[in-house]
């Protein structure tokens, strides 16, 4: 047996470290998300149309593409290390989430300040001329001061982001990257279903429809997520003294760096392809929820059956966890009747988890169902191209998947209106293809950048990627929005709306992101970039 040197060179250590990121970025992607389920009662219950709650979402990378914070945090990545950029996005998140959860909350309304932003901010010199201010006339208060929280989260989640990937890289290299990166995804995937299930959940409690509860949800949660990089980040630093290296560079950044980075045509390539499948996805959650509402015709559960009360919330969270640790854990036993009987369950609780849904009569708890499927083959997708490669192959096939769903979305699934069972199964199956296609693209895209930048600026390379994305995350939410008020005037009910038009320009997407794949593998072919090559070098 080989000695064990550092904390990287043990199995049980490198995965614990990659767990305490995955579960911070797992409370981050609730918090991310925590209003989409709840579209309909800020409607309701705050006076937001979809123009208002598309440009708040759109509002949480407003700072990141055009105050050019992600560059920023690239740099700070690269000259101040994974553990200190760890922490200050922990924090920098928890600062936006409390903004947000006060300008969501009943002391917000009839507040000095809620006075003040119905009456400011209605006018951004060079960005209203431009027409990408975050805000706009006639803009609710509560969506303004929503949306500067956002922004301020923003900064710290993509700043997480780049640190996590870049983490990984300084934990796993030249071990199962592609794995780690894939289950660090799945597990922070799963705050989408958690986010789904519990932000209606509370903003309902006990009969009392109140919006804030769940946004003070997600807010405990990001106080969470802050412990989690400050556990991690002595766990890094014992890494440091052992290996002897130091978290600022002997070689400091320079920006001349990121010359090195836009020279790269690969980059350029994978930056596109990452631009165009995310923002496929990412806004596509924000009103998933609403689609469905829109699409499918659900009855009210009388109130005494138990699909109706707060139980069944906590019960059906349960059993996806039962079948997305079954799933996952599957994959790693050697044991055939192990593995088998961890499939079974994993199956069996699935069909449990969609009976409890549809009885339920819910929007949310039928898209939760996202990330399951993806927790069982993720594992298998990181593995794979760990020792066998094809990775580009992953993304061309991860982008014709997309096209498929929205497509089911747009014109299959409103066929199904009227047909309770035939709508959600559609739905279901939907959903679940949509969340396995999303689990191809990261194990195969994150795992990609070392191969195409040096590894001093590996950090600066996420950044920019991230940069690049964040264009479109900021973008397509707020066109979402706008493309639904256009394209149903007069209609003043939230669940009824036409969603064909937002789902087409998804689906165009997702035809771009597989156009780009395709050039990604010719060139990969060409010029030897390695994409298709296994990570593990044997």
């Amino acid at each position: 047996m080989s000695e064990i040197k550092t904390l990287r060179d043990s199995a049980a250590l490198r995965w614990t470290a990659l767990l305490l990121l995955a579960l911070a970025m797992f409370c981050a992607y609730i918090f991310m998300d925590i209003l989409s389920p709840i579209k309909d009662l800020m409607e309701s219950e705050r006076g937001w149309d979809s123009t208002a709650f598309g440009t708040m979402e759109g509002a949480e990378t407003f700072l990141n593409v055009f105050v050019f914070f992600l560059i920023f945090a690239g740099i700070i990545l690269d000259k101040m290390g994974v553990r200190f950029t760890a922490v200050l996005s922990g924090a920098v998140m928890l600062v936006g989430a409390v903004i947000k959860y006060y300008a969501i909350s009943e002391a917000f309304i009839g507040s000095n300040l809620e006075t003040w932003f119905t009456n400011n901010l209605n006018y951004i010199p060079v960005f209203s001329e431009l027409g990408v201010s975050p805000f706009y006339q006639g803009m609710p208060a509560s969506a303004k001061l929503a949306a500067i929280g956002f922004m301020v989260f923003g900064c710290g989640a993509e700043m997480g982001g780049i640190t996590v990937s870049r983490g990984i890289v300084k934990w796993f290299k030249g071990r199962e990257m592609a794995l780690a990166m894939g289950s660090e995804m799945a597990l922070a995937r799963l705050g989408v279903a958690t986010c789904m299930i519990f932000s209606p959940f509370f903003a309902k409690l006990g009969g009392d429809i109140n919006v804030s509860r769940a946004v003070a949800f997600g807010v405990v949660l990001l106080c969470i997520a802050l412990i989690m990089f400050v556990v991690y980040f002595f766990m890094d630093k014992k890494l440091d003294t052992q290996t002897g290296e130091a978290e600022e560079k002997d070689d400091p950044f320079k920006v001349s760096d990121i010359g090195k980075i836009l020279k790269s045509g690969g980059f350029w390539l994978v930056s596109l392809l990452c631009v165009l499948y995310y923002s496929a996805i990412f806004p596509f959650q924000k009103y998933a929820v609403n689609m469905l509402q829109c699409n499918l015709t659900f009855s009210e559960v009388p109130s005494e059956s138990f699909f109706a009360s707060s139980t069944v919330t906590i019960v059906q969270y349960v059993v996806m966890l039962i079948v997305a640790a079954a799933a996952f854990s599957s994959n790693f036993m050697k044991k055939k009747s192990r593995k088998y009987s961890l499939l079974g369950l994993a199956i069996a609780a699935l069909v449990v988890y969609c009976f409890m849904g549809y009885k339920r009569q819910s929007a949310e708890s039928i898209f939760a169902v996202f990330p399951l499927l993806a927790m069982g083959i993720t594992p298998i997708l990181g593995n794979y191209i760990d020792n066998k490669g094809k990775a580009a192959s992953m993304l061309v096939l991860g982008s014709l998947l997309l096209i498929a769903c929205h497509l089911t979305f747009a014109f299959a699934l409103p066929l199904f209106k009227g047909n309770g069972v035939g709508g959600v199964i559609v739905a279901y199956v939907t959903i679940l293809v949509l969340g396995s296609s999303f689990s191809l693209v990261p194990a195969a895209l994150w795992p990609s950048v070392p191969k195409l930048v040096d590894e001093k600026i590996i950090g600066s390379a996420y950044s920019l990627i991230f940069w690049i994305q964040n264009i479109g995350l900021w973008l397509f939410p707020l066109l979402i929005g706008k493309i639904l008020d256009k394209t149903n005037p007069g209609v003043t009910n939230p669940t009824q709306l036409d969603y064909t038009a937002p789902l087409i320009m998804l689906a165009c997407l997702g035809l771009a992101a597989l156009l780009i794949g395709l050039v990604l593998k010719y060139v990969d072919k060409k010029k030897g970039l390695g994409l298709e090559l296994p990570n593990i070098k044997k």
